[in-house]
């Protein structure tokens, strides 16, 4: 899924409740601290080009992506890690738990729409690297519903206001 709609299903699922901005960052969070941090890498390194999403065996002809960037993507794609990062904040501070769960939603919106080609979710990295070969979220099968589902969701927060 890419990431603006990922920002817009956090916001509409989680941010009704207060602390709206909040889950808007963490509906995106998983995407921008890994390309998000590449993107501005290669901004200011005046590297950045854009030919569109490579496959995973052409990354090294394209260009040589780092490898913190799929630790990274694995770290923020992983439920063990966002379910530890959310138990955490329930000791600490209650009231972030219900936006912060954008960010497992983003997780279980990414695994079947993500393939093996590029960038595959690994749902309970680092004790598993089980991945799924799904359906591309660009494909209009995937992307039309998605656009649709978003803006059913906001009608009905905005009605029931």
């Amino acid at each position: 899924m890419d990431t603006l709609s990922h920002a817009f299903w956090g916001r509409g699922l989680f941010g009704y409740r207060g602390h709206k901005w909040l889950a808007v960052f963490f509906g995106a969070m998983p995407d921008i601290i890994s390309f998000g941090v590449l993107f501005i890498v290669k901004l200011f390194s005046g590297t950045l080009s854009y030919g569109g999403i490579p496959s995973l065996e052409s990354l090294s002809q394209l260009a040589p992506y780092p490898d913190w960037l799929f630790f990274m993507d694995n770290l923020s794609h992983s439920f063990v890690v966002a379910f530890t990062f959310i138990a955490f904040a329930y000791f600490v501070k209650k009231d972030f738990v219900w936006p912060m769960l954008a960010w497992p939603f983003h997780i279980l919106l990414d695994f079947p729409f993500h393939t093996k080609d590029f960038s595959p979710v690994k749902l309970f990295w680092p004790i598993s690297d089980f991945s799924f070969d799904g359906i591309s979220w660009s494909s209009p099968e995937v992307w039309f519903p998605n656009l649709a589902g978003i803006i059913l969701l906001f009608w009905y927060r905005k009605r029931n206001r």
